[in-house]
This record gives C-alpha cells, sequence and structure tokens, in this order.
C-alpha cells in the first residue's frame, strides 16, 4: 500500500478577481459603495415596515425577509473582497472559507424558495382576493418562511459537509474571489465526482422548479387581470406584480447565464457571479421604492420621525 503525503490544510488563498492589475482602487470604491447602498437601503426598507401598521401585511412581512437575505448574500463576499482589494491581504481560513460555502448556498436556496412564496402571494391575491386574507394568514405565512430557512439550511449542509470532507492536497489556492464548491474541489485529491453530481443537481433543480412555479403563478395572473373589465384593476395587478417580475427576472437570469452556459471565460462568470451577489441587493430595494407608493409613503413617514420638526 502506498501512502500518500498529505498536508491538513489551515487556510485558503483567494486570487481575487481576474485582470484587475492596476484598478484596486476603483474597484474598491464602487464594490464599498455599492455594499453600503445595499446596507442602507435594505435597512430602510425593513424600518419602514416596521414603523408602518399599515405595511404589516403578508406582502411586506415577505419583503423583509428579502431584504434581510439581500444583507446577508451580500455580506457573503463583498467584505472578504474588499479587504483583498485595498490590504492586498488574499488568505482566508479554513472556518472562513466554509462559512462562505454554507451561506452562499444556503441564503441563494432561501431567496429561490422565497421569491416563489412571493408569487403564490400575489396568485392569491389577484386569482382569489375574497380568500386572501382565509388563505394567507399570518400562521400559513411564518409557516411558509420557517420551511424555506429550514429546508434550506438543510441543503447546505449536505453541499458544505460533502465539500469539506474532501482531502485538499494539491494546493490551498483558489482560482476565485470567494470560496465556493467548484473552485474547491480542483483542489481535492479524491474522487470529486459524487460532490460535483450532487451540487450541480441541487444547485441548477431548486432554480428550475422556483422558476417553473413562478411562471406557472404568473400564467394564471395574467390570465384572471385580462378577464378584469377595470382599467384600474389591471394597473393596480400590474403594479403589484412589476417589481416582483423585476426582481424574478435580475435573480433568475444570473442563474442561467452560470448555469447554461458552460463555455463562458472565467472572467465573465466572475462579473455576472459579482453583479448577483453586489448589484442585485443593491437594486432589490431600489425598485420596490420606486414602484410602490406605498413604501415610498412609509419612508416619508419614516424620514418624518427621525427629522425633528422646528
Amino acid at each position: 500500500m502506498s501512502l500518500v503525503n498529505r498536508t491538513v490544510v489551515t487556510h485558503f488563498i483567494l486570487l481575487g478577481i481576474p485582470n484587475t492589475d492596476g484598478l484596486q482602487t476603483v474597484l474598491f470604491i464602487t464594490l464599498l459603495a455599492f455594499y453600503l447602498c445595499t446596507l442602507m437601503g435594505n435597512l430602510l426598507i425593513l424600518s419602514a415596515v416596521l414603523i408602518d401598521s399599515r405595511l404589516h401585511t403578508p406582502m411586506y412581512f415577505f419583503l423583509c425577509n428579502l431584504a434581510v437575505l439581500d444583507i446577508g448574500f451580500s455580506s457573503i463576499s463583498t467584505p472578504k473582497m474588499l479587504t483583498n482589494l485595498w490590504f492586498q491581504h488574499q488568505v482566508i481560513s479554513l472556518g472562513g472559507c466554509m462559512s462562505q460555502v454554507f451561506f452562499y448556498h444556503f441564503l441563494g436556496s432561501t431567496e429561490s424558495l422565497l421569491y416563489t412564496v412571493m408569487a403564490y402571494d400575489r396568485y392569491v391575491a389577484i386569482c382569489h382576493p375574497l380568500r386572501y386574507l382565509l388563505i394567507m394568514n399570518w400562521t400559513a405565512c411564518i409557516f411558509l418562511v420557517a420551511g424555506i430557512w429550514i429546508a434550506s439550511s438543510f441543503h447546505a449542509t449536505i453541499l458544505t459537509s460533502l465539500t469539506f470532507t474532501l482531502p485538499f492536497c494539491r494546493s490551498n489556492v483558489v482560482d476565485y474571489f470567494f470560496c465556493d464548491i467548484f473552485p474547491l474541489v480542483k483542489l481535492a485529491c479524491a474522487d470529486t465526482h459524487v460532490i460535483e453530481t450532487v451540487t450541480l443537481t441541487n444547485t441548477g433543480l431548486v432554480p428550475m422548479t422556483c422558476f417553473l412555479l413562478i411562471l406557472a403563478s404568473y400564467v394564471h395572473i395574467m390570465h384572471s387581470v385580462l378577464k378584469m373589465s377595470s382599467d384600474n384593476g389591471r394597473l393596480k395587478a400590474a403594479s403589484t406584480c412589476g417589481s416582483h417580475l423585476m426582481v424574478v427576472t435580475l435573480f433568475f437570469g444570473q442563474c442561467a447565464v452560470i448555469y447554461t452556459q458552460p463555455h463562458l471565460s472565467k472572467l465573465m462568470v466572475t462579473i455576472v457571479h459579482i453583479f448577483g451577489n453586489v448589484v442585485t441587493p443593491m437594486l432589490n430595494p431600489m425598485i420596490y421604492t420606486l414602484r410602490n407608493k406605498e413604501v415610498k409613503a412609509a419612508l416619508t413617514q419614516l424620514k418624518g420621525s427621525l427629522i425633528p420638526t422646528r
């Protein structure tokens, strides 16, 4: 029996964003601005919904969960990217790397499922308005959201466990800007067929199933909207669903580009990933704020409570 020398990996080195020599300062300022806008925008949404009792409805309950997800999702890789760009500190601990893998797949799965539940909420509101409060009661909403978070935690735990039970003996240099499964399995000196198959199946199956369910919901919604005799009813339905459709397109568009275009260059995949991790969480509160009169009113009320009148 031959013995193989194996070194226990205690840290990894992230190579960062490719082809960025000389652009570190510009990227740092840009990413920092995006990150601060993400934090501020989503915290404002949370605050507005919490202080305005008119927004204590299932729709805005789900929106608060989305705001929490956006804050968490943008915080997975952005702070480490900023550290790498400014201080050139590319080392990440084993625990930090495990955290990035876990939370990336945990929050990504949660967001997919949450968009599906939000589509169902809009379907019930438009197609069954008289039964809306009966179907989307608080018990049902809390049960749905709790189920989403719990199911996603199991999903991420399985993927993270399969990844970090692999022996990493080839290198500890991760050719990416954050720890993800596929860059990590390249460093393993064992059979990675199982983890690659499970990851491709899960990361493809969950978004695809969610997207098809959302599509089915909006087919029914469009059918109901076309049958409405009132123009005001149609406009209200379009306004209600427009924001959700925009954020769904941003989220699942990114997934489609990454997982249906295997021949994309590493630079293009990195750009799409950064857009999804950094830009989309910043855009979501803007989309809901700019298109929603109730949220605008709540933000105005919040502003009035923060700025004392003289």
